[in-house]
């Protein structure tokens, strides 16, 4: 065993780690030092953990370990980039069951007799961190299913949601109540009642919001995570599960607020699955593009490429689903050695992760310094003589300037329709994730490149060639 001030400072120091590895993963050049910051810090952390003083039996969570170690690894090596999403939210889900598991053994066999003001505190954390590790639980798990396709990512819209979703907030406030009173251990009944509340508070949650605006759900389901965290910290007291926690969870509320405002979205209008939200438009309302499309094969891509001087490519999930990200390098390669301007434009809300196409890019070995958020690049796509959109559908959608009636309506979106030509790397004319149709494909200046995004980008740089 150590002292515990040696500890006390271990836990300091991975607790810097931990806030330069969020500095650090703020941007793409420095996004590797930052996971590297976290996974030293993590190394750190459950190192001194191992010989802390409170640690009587360190043996008996060498087995646990190892096997979650071992399971990670096997995950991180077999999940795909597009897969990468539901990997989160199942991950969030794993803290969110620790929290509530955390939170009913230390009220069942508390580490030590606390009474008074401090048994009050001690209950209200249990009572909180448990309740937050339950939504946080359930939450996820449907989040996880709306991402993999299991369950529809239609909202679940059930009348008198909101009343429903205060009732059960109310119930599990006033399980409070009988929870405080009871003495010892006898109060984990109304205990276990509010943890299945909050379940089911969470399932409806979630399943209450859009496909649209799952890129914000897992975000804020990091910030749930969090909070559940630091809350399993208050009950083990802790310091550096609260402050980790709490990094997490003030980090992963504001990445969600970011995310809402560039959606056009109230957080609150997300989080209560359209609450406060204008009364909905006529069925079949911003879903009536009209027109022909005009289809362009491989040989007038590779035209439209040799005669522009400047080009901005646009992923989106398809490119990541085609898994095109290093044929699209090799795209940018050639186009850049004769002489083209390449540029990409990032939505915030493109993928289904926040950063997920940034990722994607950095993998294949794009250049950081030509890969531009939205609000970089809108300005110039006007002057741009091609746009090439990848997989992309909502977030290139004109209607969410100019159709009041759309569901996107207000969404800010890359303007892309503003550049000289246009070409769309798409399957087909299925609609995007908001499930509404694009009026881009129908507009002069657009030319629809029918295909798998891989292989369509295999073969125009083929033809480029």
């Amino acid at each position: 065993m150590v002292p515990e001030t040696l500890v006390t400072t271990a836990y300091l120091a991975a607790g810097m780690l931990f806030i330069l590895s969020l500095g650090g993963l703020s941007a793409q050049q420095t996004a590797r030092r930052g996971n590297l910051y976290g996974v030293v810090g993590m190394l750190l952390a459950m190192s001194v953990t191992f010989v802390a003083p409170e640690m009587a039996s360190p043996g008996r969570i060498v087995g646990p370990l190892l096997a979650g170690a071992a399971i990670g690894a096997w995950l991180a090596a077999r999940v795909a980039m597009t897969a990468m999403p539901e990997l989160v939210a199942m991950l969030h889900s794993f803290v969110g069951l620790a929290a509530v598991l955390v939170g009913i053994s230390s009220y069942l066999a508390p580490a030590h007799a606390a009474t008074g003001a401090e048994r009050t505190i001690h209950l209200i954390e249990i009572f909180a961190g448990v309740g937050i590790g339950a939504i946080t639980l359930t939450g996820s798990i449907v989040a996880w299913a709306k991402l993999r396709g299991t369950v529809s990512g239609k909202p679940l819209l059930l009348p008198g949601r909101h009343a429903l979703n205060a009732l059960v907030v109310a119930a599990c406030v006033g399980l409070a109540i009988p929870f405080m009173a009871a003495p010892d251990a006898t109060g984990v009944v109304p205990l276990l009642i509010m943890t299945g509340l909050a379940a089911v508070l969470g399932v409806h949650l979630v399943m209450a919001i859009g496909g649209a605006d799952m890129p914000v759900v897992v975000s804020l389901l990091n910030s749930y995570s969090g909070w559940a965290a630091a809350a399993a910290g208050f009950m083990l007291s802790n310091d550096l599960l609260i402050v980790t926690g709490a990094l997490v969870g003030s980090s992963g509320a504001i990445l969600s607020k970011i995310m809402c405002d560039a959606m056009n979205r109230s957080i609150w209008n997300v989080v209560f699955g359209g609450f406060g939200a204008a009364p909905p438009a006529p069925s079949g309302a911003g879903a009536a593009a009209q027109g022909e499309v005009t289809p362009v094969d491989t040989a007038g891509v590779a035209e439209l490429c040799r005669d522009a001087d400047s080009i901005v490519i646009v992923p989106g999930y398809g490119m990541a689903v085609a898994q095109a990200q290093h044929p699209v390098r090799e795209l940018t390669d050639l186009l850049r050695a004769a002489g083209k301007e390449v540029r990409y434009a990032i939505h915030p809300v493109a993928g289904r992760l926040p950063g997920h196409m940034n990722v994607l890019l950095a993998e294949a070995g794009v250049p950081y310094d030509i890969v531009l958020e939205m609000d970089e690049i809108n300005d110039d796509l006007s002057d741009t003589d091609l746009v090439l959109v990848l997989g992309a559908n909502d977030i290139v959608n004109p209607g969410a300037e100019d159709d009041t009636t759309s569901p996107i309506y207000g969404m800010p979106v890359l303007r892309v329709w503003t550049a000289k030509t246009v070409v769309v790397s798409k399957r087909g004319m299925a609609s995007g994730y908001a499930g509404v149709e694009n009026p881009l494909f129908f507009k002069e200046n657009t030319r629809m490149y029918f295909g798998d995004a891989k292989k369509s980008v295999v073969d125009l740089v083929t033809a480029l060639r």
